[in-house]
């Protein structure tokens, strides 16, 4: 049983970091086009981009998972 529980827990990590390093690429773009140098902004706010982008690709694979049930169940 803690067996099962350690692949959960590591399948959970990765998946977790993929979405952090999406996150972070989509957050480099904002940032680069607004307009306002990098060293500019602190770290909290560079955080609370990432965060914010975060939510963006859990929102979007949440969407895109919906859409390909639907599409499997031949209901779209």
């Amino acid at each position: 049983m803690k067996r099962i529980g350690a692949v959960k827990e590591g399948l959970m990590n990765r998946y977790r970091s993929k979405i952090r390093e999406r996150a972070i690429t989509q957050a480099k773009v904002r940032i680069a086009l607004s307009q306002k140098p990098f060293e500019d902004f602190t770290e909290d706010e560079i955080e609370i981009v990432v965060r914010a982008e975060e939510d963006n690709v859990k929102t979007s694979l949440k969407q895109s998972a919906a859409v390909a049930l639907l599409i499997a169940l031949g209901l779209s």
